[in-house]
């Protein structure tokens, strides 16, 4: 595994995002065992579905005749696009700081934002690899236009994660109560300002964090 991830040139992000996801998985044993409770533990259950859309392009590179097939790449796709929205969710569980108060706030401050960058670095990671995956069929304004546009999509589902307590696959096991939640915030907007507030500004937040990542790495 270690030969065929430094043949396709991941082993030093591989071995880079495993470092941060063990710093924080020890910082919230370390705030578990410090405190006596275990608040913050579940971070770590949604910094693995925050793995889920990185490892999964991932995969896709590290066996190259997925990419080359219709029926595995648009499984790809399905999955990825379902699973996408969880890895800058994390950012929300700021909201944590608000009620969980058995430690430090500097302490759980730099916990929560540790999980959150992680997150957000799984998420934009994985988004390069599948722009690099579709450039190969798209011309590349189409390309930009998927990105910005899917990093809006993922803040609605950020919404529909933190808000109406919904997960990734209960698309699959409760499809008509989702898609009557959706289109209810579709055909009357006005009714759900808070859903649509959250969803535009924590869009315009994450195309400004990913399209300023781009930058500096178009930069160096």
């Amino acid at each position: 595994m270690i030969k065929l991830l430094k043949e396709t040139k991941r082993f030093n992000e591989t071995l880079f995002m495993l470092i941060l996801s063990l710093f924080c998985f020890s910082a919230s044993v370390f705030r578990s065992i410090h405190s006596g409770t275990r608040s913050f533990i579940f971070l770590n259950w949604n910094l693995f579905l925050a793995f889920v859309p990185w490892a999964l392009t991932s995969i896709s590179f590290l066996k190259p005749k997925i990419q080359k097939s219709k029926i595995a790449g648009g499984i790809l796709l399905i999955f990825w696009l379902l699973f996408f929205p969880n890895a800058p969710y994390i950012i929300t569980d700021l909201f944590h700081l608000r009620v969980i108060k058995n430690m430090p706030v500097w302490y759980d401050t730099l916990l929560l934002l540790s999980y959150a960058w992680t997150g957000m670095l799984y998420g934009f990671l994985s988004l390069w690899d599948m722009e690099r995956i579709l450039g190969r069929k798209l011309p590349g304004p189409a390309v930009t236009i998927f990105s910005t546009t899917l990093l809006f999509v993922g803040s609605f589902g950020i919404y529909m994660g933190r808000f109406l307590r919904w997960n990734s696959w209960d698309l699959f096991t409760k499809t008509s109560k989702i898609l009557t939640e959706i289109g209810d915030r579709i055909i009357n907007p006005l009714e759900h300002q808070t859903t649509w507030g959250m969803t535009l500004f924590m869009g315009i937040f994450l195309n400004m964090v990913y399209w300023s990542f781009r930058l500096v790495k178009e930069r160096s």
